[in-house]
Parts: C-alpha cells; structure tokens; sequence
C-alpha cells in the first residue's frame, strides 16, 4: 500500500511513469503532514507549567490531529482506489448495447466516487482550520511557524484536492451532483483561503 511506503520510496513512485499516486493522493499527504504538524505543537505546549492554563485544550487538540492525520493518511490509497476503479470500469467490454449501458454506468459511478475522496480530503482541511488558529494563538510560541505552516498546508492540500474533484466533475453527466458537488468547491475553496490569510496573519515575527 502506498500508506506503508518510506519517504523515498514514495517520492519514487511519484516520479516514475505509473499515474498513481498522482495529486489526489499527494494532497491527502500533505494534509497529514498539516496535521502531524499541529499534533507537535499541542505537544510541545503540554506539560509545561507556563501553559497550564490550556493544558486540557492542547491535550484535546493533540487528539482531533491525530485522528485527521491517520484519516488523510488512509485517504492517500482510497485515492489511489477510486483511480483504479475509474480505470477498470473504462477497460469493462462494450460489444453489445447492454455491455455498453451497463460499462457507461459503472464509469460514471467510479467516476462520482473518485470526486468524493478528494472532496472529503478537502471538507476534512478545512475542518482542521480553526485547532490550527488556536494552536497559533495559545500555543507554545516558540512553535508558532510550525503552527502556521500547517495553516498552509493545510490550505494547500484542501485546494489540491479541490482540483482533483473539479477534473473528475468534467467527466459526470448528472448535472444535479456536478451543480452540488461545484458549489461545494467553490465555499470551501473560498473558506479555506480565508481561514489561512487569518491564521497566518496572527504571526508576528
């Protein structure tokens, strides 16, 4: 599974010529470097008598990290899944109009399907947004850039896979799911440009 790659070997299997992992799954990883990113800062925030007073905050924070990190990290081979079920409905036989109905189905089904995994990667950042203002804010300052990359890379990863989610919605034929699935792009696009100008404008160095 790419979850279970080293570094290197992910960065290898980036660069070689197989189509995955491809954007989807670097957003989803980038999003779990964000959270990994906030889980250390709540960490290095605990503990200490100086910050006693969001001590039970922080210890909170820690944990809403760490479930989003193990939740994009999972994401980076759902990506990768959705990928190839768009590519095995593609290779379904279509020598008879009932094959062709039934393979034109399943295309658009994995197709909805490989713009939902990227579409929770992104709902998932932007939920992420507000624990990373407040470890800015009250958490360790000597931390306080580490905080704040997050913020932007958590904005990078959810425009990512934002992008991912607008490709696959040029090949859906409902119009109803793509009107939905774009407005929702579009709000979240906008919220996280929003919530990471704030954060990072919080930075005072």
């Amino acid at each position: 599974m790419l979850k279970d790659k080293t570094i290197v070997e992910f960065l290898k299997a980036t660069a070689s010529s197989d189509p995955v992992p491809g954007g989807g799954s670097i957003a989803a990883l980038s999003a779990g470097l964000a959270a990994s990113l906030g889980e250390m800062v709540s960490h290095l925030t605990t503990g200490r008598e100086k910050f006693a007073d969001v001590e039970e905050e922080m210890l909170a924070l820690a944990e809403i990290f760490n479930k989003k990190q193990t939740a994009f990290i999972q994401a980076i081979d759902e990506d990768a899944a959705s990928f190839d079920g768009v590519m095995q409905a593609f290779k379904l036989p279509k020598d008879t109009e009932e094959e062709k109905a039934l393979r034109k189905e399943a295309i658009q089904r994995q197709m909805k399907a490989a713009a939902e995994v990227p579409m929770a990667v992104a709902e998932a950042c932007l939920e992420m947004m507000p624990p990373i203002e407040t470890i800015v804010t009250k958490g360790n300052p000597n931390a306080v850039t580490d905080g704040a990359v997050a913020a932007m890379m958590c904005r990078t990863a959810g425009l990512s896979a934002l992008l991912n989610v607008r490709i696959n919605l040029g090949s859906i034929k409902d119009e109803a799911y793509v009107t939905a699935m774009t407005l929702t792009c579009n709000t979240v696009e906008s919220r996280l440009l929003e919530a990471e100008q704030a954060i990072v404008g919080k930075v005072n160095l």
